[in-house]
């Protein structure tokens, strides 16, 4: 492996009864839609996340778990690859606390110690098959499906469309589409994306872009492009570490990943590499399916809904998890282990 690659991992436990005390003191009446009950709760699958990190990636260099001071009781931190970040030990204290994962994302390249390369994991976000460095950087750059789209909602509340908004205002202004579709054309029009070139090839002729397709999986990282968009739009983006829940005014880390691909530093990767799931009621059977038969390297379990039984679906993750993971990682507590086996 040529470059030592960490891993970020973000987390919260918003059944914290602290966490929510807090929370509840700086939340605002109306929030548009970042201060939902599912952006917060906890489906107790992290330590899954460490055994798929344990047996798919062996290689990993460390792996930075990022939260506001929480740790779960069954995380051995004293696991010499383990580095616990809070958000204080790199976002400037007049941000904080924040309750908004895009604040906390835009400020990574501040963690110390991390590495030019690194892969950030949202806590819905499983390797659930062996990968190699090569599925996440080759030749030195990150692996990434430069996968044009149009920025739509369904939902009037919905804050995310203008958060693609926001990053794509700042990309057209510092990227020219055509020069950047003319300089990188092999990446954007590649057999990988297999039928998902077809929508590269219908937004080829709009004279800026919209947005880049979200795949919603683990994304590959070069620490100076954050260093690089900081320079260029820090004012911007500390005027957006202000808004402690999501927020229609937000940019997102995606815009670094956007940044990234339309400087062409980036590899293609196939589009059918992982795969984005909600968790829905009437979709939880093929999810555990795919995720008992590893289907994909890589898979995100997408909280959307509030009206779902968390109870149920939460059974049949974690039955899914421990039969392709059920031994105990090394990033485990031997004692909270035999603990939660006796309950399984």
């Amino acid at each position: 492996m040529a470059e030592k690659i960490d891993f970020i991992v973000l987390w919260v436990d918003g059944a914290d009864p602290e966490w929510q005390k807090e929370r509840a003191a700086f939340c605002p009446d109306a929030v548009n839609n970042g201060s939902d009950v599912n952006r917060f709760r906890d489906w107790d699958l992290m330590r899954y996340w460490f055994r798929g990190v344990e047996h798919f990636a062996p290689w990993v260099n460390r792996v930075f778990f990022v939260t506001s001071g929480q740790v779960p009781q069954w995380l051995n931190t004293a696991h010499p690859k383990l580095r616990l970040v809070k958000h204080e030990d790199y976002i400037p204290s007049q941000y904080l606390p924040t309750f908004n994962s895009n604040v906390i994302e835009l400020w990574l390249n501040r963690i110390p110690e991390l590495s030019e390369h690194f892969v950030l994991f949202n806590d819905d976000m499983f390797l659930t098959a062996p990968v190699g460095p090569e599925d996440f950087f080759k030749n030195g750059l990150p692996m990434e499906m430069a996968l044009m789209d149009m920025a739509t909602a369904p939902d009037p509340g919905d804050c995310l469309p203008h958060m693609q908004i926001n990053n794509f205002a700042v990309i057209n202004r510092h990227f020219n589409k055509k020069e950047v579709l003319k300089r990188n054309a092999g990446k954007f029009f590649t057999y990988k994306y297999g039928r998902e070139l077809l929508r590269n090839i219908l937004l080829f002729p709009f004279q800026y872009f919209s947005c880049f397709r979200d795949s919603h999986l683990p994304s590959s990282y070069l620490k100076r492009t954050f260093d690089c968009v900081w320079k260029e739009e820090g004012e911007l983006l500390a005027q957006c570490s202000h808004n402690r829940f999501r927020s229609k005014s937000d940019l997102t880390h995606w815009l670094m990943k956007c940044w990234q691909i339309c400087e062409g530093n980036f590899e293609a990767r196939s589009s059918r590499w992982g795969r984005h799931f909600e968790l829905w009621e009437d979709e939880i059977e093929d999810i555990c399916s795919s995720l008992e038969q590893q289907r994909y390297r890589a898979v995100c379990l997408n909280d959307s809904k509030t009206d779902v039984d968390f109870d149920h679906i939460k059974q049949r993750l974690t039955e899914s998890f421990e039969k392709i993971l059920p031994e105990r990682s090394a990033f485990e507590l031997e004692e909270m282990y035999i603990e939660r086996k006796s309950v399984i």
